[in-house]
């Protein structure tokens, strides 16, 4: 038990006996493991931002040209306490006019460029009022759901016509069905080059201590005596090297995570989940144990 324990004090040393070649390959296993990492973050975001807009349609709702404006004020304050509600637009006619004149003046299609003077259309304009609703329903029956919502807004008077556009449903139904097909994949791509990048540098590493292994052996060392600190000293290389990368990730993340989450992305940094970030410590170590032992056992 003695040995045992000596062999181990002696694997925690051997990280200092090549201080460089040690330290170049900690930073090697850093920087791939914190890569890694980062690209898991990008992928972690991208699926919460998918999977949250499920259920959420949008509707788009045009009164007759004409309705008394009093009338429709009225409906629209009644819109406001729909149920799911996320966000509510309005437009009087006058408005959806200017709307209009900047939509052609963005797109060119006003002739020069520049917003066309539709003044002389004020408080005649023959737009209809419009309300666009954007509705993030959680019911257990989103078909059901969707056909009361739209039957409910074709039956208020003075209501012309209705268009529903569910298209983030759709996107995120297909993000969900396709998901587990794109992200574990994935993620065991990148597990299987973190480890054949970790469990290299560990073996190159382990190159600087070659005339050591031969004289151990040459003098009738038992394999496991030769193993155990070269085995203790690759594993604390890869904790130490995935530990360092993990931190800054966290550091990135608080750093940086609201930095995208301004118009039109509006996406906040997430970091990987548990059994995901459990792997940035997981394999480096498991590589540094299984390089250090192929590497002795090739001598």
């Amino acid at each position: 038990m003695r040995t045992l324990f000596r062999l181990l004090g002696r694997g925690v040393a051997d990280l200092f006996l090549h201080p460089w070649a040690q330290l170049l390959s900690m930073a090697a296993v850093t920087l791939v493991v914190f890569l890694s990492g980062l690209f898991l973050m990008a992928l972690a975001t991208v699926d919460a931002e998918l999977s949250a807009s499920r259920g959420e349609t949008v509707y788009q709702v045009y009164w007759r040209p004409g309705t008394d404006m009093a009338h429709v004020r009225g409906q629209w304050e009644e819109l406001r306490h729909m149920p799911w509600l996320a966000s509510l637009e309005t437009y009087s006619p006058d408005e959806a006019l200017d709307a209009l004149a900047r939509r052609m003046s963005e797109t060119g299609t006003g002739g020069s460029g520049n917003e066309p003077d539709m003044g002389f259309l004020s408080g005649k304009s023959p737009l209809p009022p419009t309300a666009l609703l954007t509705f993030a329903p959680r019911e257990a029956d989103p078909e059901k759901w969707s056909a009361d919502t739209q039957s409910f807004l074709k039956a208020m008077p003075g209501v012309e016509r209705v268009a529903a556009s569910p298209l983030r449903d759709e996107l995120g139904k297909a993000w969900r069905s396709a998901s587990r097909f794109v992200i574990w994949p994935t993620v065991g791509f990148l597990g299987v080059v973190l480890a054949l990048v970790v469990g290299n540098t560990v073996r190159l590493t382990l190159s600087t201590r070659r005339e050591e292994i031969e004289i151990l052996q040459l003098v009738g060392a038992r394999n496991w005596y030769i193993r155990l600190p070269l085995v203790v000293a690759g594993a604390l290389q890869g904790l130490l090297g995935g530990g360092l990368a993990s931190l800054l990730l966290l550091v990135v993340h608080w750093r940086f995570r609201t930095a995208l989450n301004v118009p039109p992305l509006l996406l906040e940094l997430r970091l990987p989940p548990p059994d995901q970030a459990a792997l940035l410590l997981a394999v480096p170590v498991l590589m540094g144990i299984l390089g250090s032992w192929i590497a002795v056992r090739s001598r």
